[in-house]
């Protein structure tokens, strides 16, 4: 998935490098359809931001007066130096432990690939509350790593980010290095180079544009993160993201959470521009991916094995520790299952088990939502001129990298000012929920429509098919993989979306990642094993749908 962020993101065809899908002027329904989504994001998205601009400006008097004042009232500046540094290291960590399964995946042919790329994907779309538990749970007091006293520092939030991230990493660079052609790197061999020497001269500077597109998503990701910096922080550690949150909540003042918000949209806006110039337009070739892979023997088995170890400790480590407490919550104590049991006892009119249903429901109507957003954005960026494209391909990614925290907030204002019956709407949650996936959908979905031979249509359009009727026959069974994986991918994101949700949920309409961090927020051991409970159960939701969506995978198929 997070290869589709990086690659599908302008309108070339990986079916013919270089070669743009061709500009339909003649469909003077196309701006129609395009309206669409703009029309959707500038309501649901921009309407938020701009309302979070406006209170900014007006309640702070102008750009140089009281905005700066508030900003360094509240020690913004430092806050930002803290935020983007510990998104530097949280980097520098994930692209380090993500090093040996790069390899892995990319030059080694070895049964159960397709489990180890479920493996991998898993903790990027897990809901971050989730991986918070599953880290305090491993670091804690009792944890098995408890001796280390990690617990509440820098170092258990770089940690974890590594592990939510590490399948950005994978699924980038491992995409390019199993597409390069092997040809290179065995004529450096043949002239005598060593191995190393060969990977440092002919691969590692064609994999540089892979692995610093990936690190900028990890950068944004991590610049923007809130449920793992407020889990594990525990109020000691504190970003920008982390600082909105407690500016509007805790103390409510509106004004400082504006100013804070503006500054985390700028630094978000610069890190996408730099994405946009990192990204590599990089086709996938089946060929090259083929004959790259070998199939170890003899010692060669030992680092491959190596490699399954790191692979195994980093990635299910965290889950299984978060299992063993979700049955023993307390240190020292019994096994049990009360907190499976409190599943269906009721907390504020509403149990777990009737969050877990209304979760479920909230993310189909979102990911469908996303689907339908996405779908059209990419039909009609794929067949735009070239700037439209990429002015689209930008507009895009903000919602996935503005901050969570900052959209609810945003939600916030916009609802005070509108009707009861639209601010409390059940409908509200599902499009917030849909914002952040709809980024994702359009990645996903532009390298597919790439894949459809332009012949077909054409033919097609000479038989006399209307342009419904020839995306109906030639682009739907072609693209119906893709279209099943990005609906996946949309529904796991937003069971599992936290920052935003949890300014807007109300009795009846609480999430289940929202329920696990008001748990989490209360004193007790019950509330502790209700949480972990409820982690557990999300994490095997979240596990069965990345495995449907890997299945519906061909071989051979771009990696999305």
């Amino acid at each position: 998935m997070a290869a589709a962020v990086a690659n599908g993101d302008g309108p070339l065809t990986t079916a013919h490098p270089g070669r743009r899908a061709p500009v339909l002027r003649r469909h003077t329904g196309l701006p129609l359809l395009g309206a669409v989504p703009a029309v959707f994001l500038a309501v649901f998205f921009g309407w938020p931001v701009v309302a979070l601009v406006a209170r900014a400006f007006g309640s702070a008097g102008g750009p140089r007066g009281h905005l700066g004042e508030l900003l360094d009232r509240d020690d913004a500046w430092s806050l930002l130096g803290a935020t983007l540094g510990q998104a530097a290291a949280s980097t520098v960590v994930t692209v380090v432990v993500a090093a040996p399964i790069v390899w892995l995946v990319a030059r080694v042919d070895v049964p159960g690939s397709r489990v180890l790329m479920i493996v991998v994907t898993v903790p990027f779309v897990l809901p971050t509350v989730v991986v918070g538990i599953a880290f305090r749970a491993l670091l804690g007091v009792g944890g098995p790593l408890g001796f280390l006293h990690l617990d509440g520092t820098l170092l258990a939030i770089l940690a974890a980010h590594a592990f939510l991230n590490v399948a950005v990493v994978v699924r980038v660079v491992a995409a390019t290095w199993a597409s390069l052609d092997p040809r290179a790197e065995q004529a450096a061999r043949t002239s005598g180079a060593s191995p190393m020497r060969a990977f440092v001269t002919v691969v590692a500077p064609r994999l540089l544009p892979a692995l610093a597109s990936s690190a900028a998503l990890v950068f944004l990701f991590c610049s923007t993160s809130f449920g793992v910096v407020l889990v594990l922080g525990d109020g000691r550690v504190r970003t920008l993201e982390t600082e909105i949150y407690t500016q509007a909540i805790s103390y409510f003042d509106l004004p400082a959470a504006v100013a804070v918000s503006m500054l985390q949209i700028l630094v978000v806006f610069a890190v996408v521009l730099l994405i946009r110039l990192l990204v590599p337009a990089r086709p996938t070739s089946r060929t090259a991916r083929a004959a790259g892979r070998v199939r170890p023997h003899g010692r060669g088995w030992l680092p491959v094995i190596a490699a399954g170890l790191w692979a195994g400790a980093v990635l299910l480590g965290p889950p299984v520790v978060l299992v063993l407490r979700s049955l023993r919550p307390t240190v020292g104590g019994e096994w049990t299952l009360v907190g499976y049991r409190a599943l269906d006892v009721a907390v504020n009119g509403q149990t777990p088990l009737q969050s877990m249903r209304y979760s479920l429901v909230s993310a189909c109507w979102a990911a469908l939502l996303a689907l339908v957003v996405g779908l059209l954005t990419a039909l009609v960026l794929t067949r735009s001129p070239r700037w439209v494209a990429g002015v689209g391909g930008v507009v895009t990614l903000l919602p996935l990298g503005v901050s969570a925290v900052t959209v609810g907030f945003g939600y916030l204002i916009v609802l005070a000012g509108v009707p009861s019956v639209v601010s409390r709407s059940p409908a509200i949650i599902p499009v917030v929920q849909a914002l952040i996936a709809i980024p994702v959908v359009y990645r996903m979905l532009v390298p597919a429509i790439g894949l459809v031979p332009d012949e077909l249509r054409a033919a097609a359009a000479t038989l006399g098919a209307g342009p419904l009727r020839v995306w109906c026959t030639v682009d739907l069974p072609l693209i119906r993989r893709a279209l099943g994986v990005a609906t996946g991918f949309a529904f796991v994101m937003a069971l599992g979306e936290f920052g935003a949700t949890g300014f807007l949920t109300r009795p009846g309409t609480v999430t289940v990642p929202v329920l696990i961090g008001s748990a989490l927020g209360k004193p007790g051991a019950a509330n502790l094993a209700t949480a972990m409970a409820c982690s557990v159960l999300l994490g095997a939701v979240t596990f069965a749908v990345v495995a449907m969506v890997e299945m519906l995978r061909s071989v051979g198929e771009p990696d999305l």
